[in-house]
């Protein structure tokens, strides 16, 4: 595909999995416009994270929009419940979920895309080394495609809107390496769910040790700055 001149919507948390996304979508011929969601998380060092990323991976443009998923809670990341260890062997969905969020991002995403006349959406979930969410998996991403088709003026009126997932099948370690080739700085990136101010992580969450494998498969350093 010959993507030169086209615009994309890239959603960005300021994490490995969507820098490395925003590269792809840069590399593709994308012009992008990121997008980022203040949601209520437990810290903002991902969201300063995000804007730092965007500029350096040639982003056209950043936006950051504010909604406190707080207000309805139900997540480690979002209420006063804490953020467990990992667990690698439960079958769980873990609290780290936050209800409706890739839904809530996706929607915005599609407003977007309508308001730049952008004929896609990137997305970095990954249904291979992940938290086991429900919202990452290939099927909410095939139907969230569909009801793009039929939920906005520009598609009523005939433009069609893809949604990209181009990590979706990899392993984090596969992801790592693909990000190197394209120049990805993951040091800049923010993975943990309860990263400090100053954005170190903490290690021992869910999302920190599936990173920490995904640069041993990988054969590389981690650059994470870590608590301790």
């Amino acid at each position: 595909m010959n993507a030169a001149n086209d615009k994309a919507v890239v959603l960005l948390s300021g994490g490995l999995d969507s820098a490395t996304t925003l590269a792809i979508a840069v590399q593709q011929g994308f012009q992008c416009y990121t997008l980022a969601l203040d949601y209520g998380q437990r810290h903002r060092s991902e969201l300063t994270a995000a804007t730092q990323i965007s500029r350096l991976l040639g982003a056209f443009e950043h936006k950051q929009v504010k909604l406190d998923l707080r207000t309805i809670g139900g997540s480690a990341l979002t209420a006063e419940i804490d953020v467990p260890d990992a667990d690698r062997d439960s079958q769980d969905i873990p609290v780290t979920y936050v209800p409706a969020r890739n839904s809530i991002m996706l929607s915005l995403a599609l407003g977007y895309a309508e308001v730049l006349s952008a004929g896609s959406i990137f997305i970095g979930v990954t249904a291979v080394d992940y938290s086991g969410y429900p919202d990452c998996r290939p099927e909410f991403i095939t139907a969230f495609e569909a009801l793009a088709q039929v939920a906005t003026k520009a598609a009523v009126q005939g433009q069609q809107l893809a949604v990209h997932t181009p990590l979706i099948n990899l392993s984090k370690a596969e992801i790592i390496l693909q990000g190197m080739s394209l120049g990805v700085d993951y040091a800049e990136t923010i993975s943990c769910y309860q990263a400090d101010a100053n954005g170190l992580a903490c290690g021992q969450c869910d999302s920190c040790v599936i990173r920490q494998q995904g640069f041993v498969a990988a054969g590389q350093g981690d650059p994470t700055r870590y608590q301790i």
